[in-house]
C-alpha cells in the first residue's frame, strides 16, 4: 500500500524540551507507523535568528538526533537527516523566492509575532523574512503531503500551497498542495505559564534527570492569586495543571477538583506530579543513554538519513529542472 508523505523538522537552538515533545516529537513517533517520514534537523534556520549559535548547531544537531531516537523515532522507519547536507533544498530555495512577493512575506503572522518576541526591529536579514521559502523548499523536495504542525505555524503551510499551486501553474504539475496536521498540544505552557521556549528560558529539558525535573516543577507557575493553602485556586491558569492533563491524565480531574476546593496545596500537587512525570519520561532517559553510548550508531544513523534524503530530494530537482527547461 502506497504511502502519503509528510515532512517536518526542528531548529538545533539547544536540549528539546516538553513543548518539542508534546508539540511534535511524541506526534512523530506515531505518524511513522502511518506515513513515508522525513524529519529534519533544520540547521540552516538556525541562522535566520541566531548567527551567535553557529559555533553550537553541530553539537546540538547531535543531540537533537539523540533526543529523536530516544523518544521512539526509528530509522527503519524514518528517515532522519540534517537539513544542510542536502544542497538539493538550496537551489528549490532559490527557485521559489521567484514566485513570491515581498509583500506577502511580511504579512506572514509568524514573522510578526518573532519580530516582538525577539525584539528585532530594525535587525531583520532577508534571510528571515525569507526563512518561510526555505520551509517550502524543505517540506517540496519531497512531496510531501502533509506537515505535522502546530496551530501558530499553519500560515507557514498556506503559504507553501501557494507556493506550489504558482509552480505547477508556470511549469505543470509537479508538487503536491501538503495539508497541516495539527499537533493538540502545540502551545505548550513553560514554568513561567507563558509559552514554552528556548528563548523565553522557561523550558524543562527532554532529557531533563528526576533531580533536575524536581527542582524544575517547583518554582512553576501556579495560580497566583492562590496566597494561602486554604484559599480556593484556578487550574485552568495553572501550567502545573496543564502538566497533569498532558503526563498524569488518570489525576487531571481530581487535581483540578482539590485546587478549586483548597483541599490540597500547590506544594502537595506539585510533588505528586513530579512522581508521576518521572516515571512518564523513564524510558525515553534510558534509551537516550543508550544512544549516547554508541556514538558510532548515531554517525551511521544520521550518514544514512543524509543518503536517503539526498536520493529523494535529487529526484525532484530532476523533475523541476526537466519541467522549467533550465539547470
Amino acid at each position: 500500500m502506497h504511502k502519503k508523505t509528510i515532512l517536518s523538522g526542528n531548529r538545533p537552538t539547544g536540549l528539546l524540551h516538553w513543548g518539542n515533545y508534546t508539540g511534535a516529537l511524541e506526534n512523530w513517533v506515531k505518524l511513522q507507523d502511518d506515513y513515508k517520514c522525513f524529519f529534519m534537523v533544520a540547521d540552516w534556520h538556525v541562522l535566520t535568528t541566531a548567527l551567535d549559535k553557529v559555533p553550537e548547531i553541530k553539537q546540538n544537531s547531535r543531540e537533537m538526533i539523540i533526543d529523536w531516537l530516544a523518544a521512539g523515532l526509528d530509522p527503519e522507519k524514518s528517515v532522519l537527516f540534517i537539513q544542510s547536507e542536502i544542497k538539493e533544498h538550496a537551489e528549490l530555495y532559490l527557485i521559489f523566492s521567484m514566485m513570491i512577493s515581498m509583500g506577502r512575506l511580511e504579512r506572514n503572522p509568524t514573522f510578526k509575532e518573532q519580530i516582538r518576541d525577539l525584539k528585532m526591529q530594525g535587525e531583520i536579514s532577508y534571510g528571515h523574512l525569507g526563512y518561510p521559502v526555505l520551509q517550502a523548499a524543505d517540506i517540496l523536495a519531497y512531496k510531501a503531503d502533509a506537515v505535522p504542525v502546530g496551530e501558530d505555524q499553519l500560515p507557514h503551510i498556506e503559504l507553501t500551497r501557494e507556493i506550489a499551486r504558482r509552480y505547477n501553474h508556470h511549469f505543470g504539475k509537479v508538487f503536491p498542495e501538503p495539508e497541516g496536521l495539527v499537533t493538540k498540544f502545540s502551545r505548550f505552557p513553560g514554568t513561567d505559564g507563558k509559552r514554552m521556549s528556548k528563548s523565553l528560558g522557561n523550558t524543562i529539558a527532554l532529557c531533563a534527570s528526576e533531580d533536575e525535573i524536581r527542582k524544575s516543577l517547583k518554582t512553576t507557575f501556579t495560580d497566583p492569586d492562590r496566597l494561602k493553602l486554604t484559599d480556593p485556586g484556578n487550574p485552568d491558569i495553572c501550567a502545573i495543571y496543564s502538566y497533569y492533563q498532558k503526563f498524569a491524565q488518570d489525576d487531571a480531574e481530581l487535581t483540578a477538583l482539590e485546587c478549586r476546593s483548597a483541599a490540597r496545596g500547590c506544594v502537595a500537587c506539585k510533588n505528586q506530579l513530579a512522581d508521576s512525570v518521572v516515571e512518564y519520561f523513564a524510558d525515553i532517559r534510558e534509551r537516550r543513554i543508550y544512544y549516547e553510548g554508541k556514538p558510532a550508531l548515531v554517525d551511521e544513523i544520521v550518514e544514512h538519513g543524509n543518503t536517503q534524503a539526498r536520493e529523494a530530494a535529487a529526484l525532484t530537482l530532476a523533475t523541476v529542472r526537466e519541467s522549467m527547461g533550465i539547470g
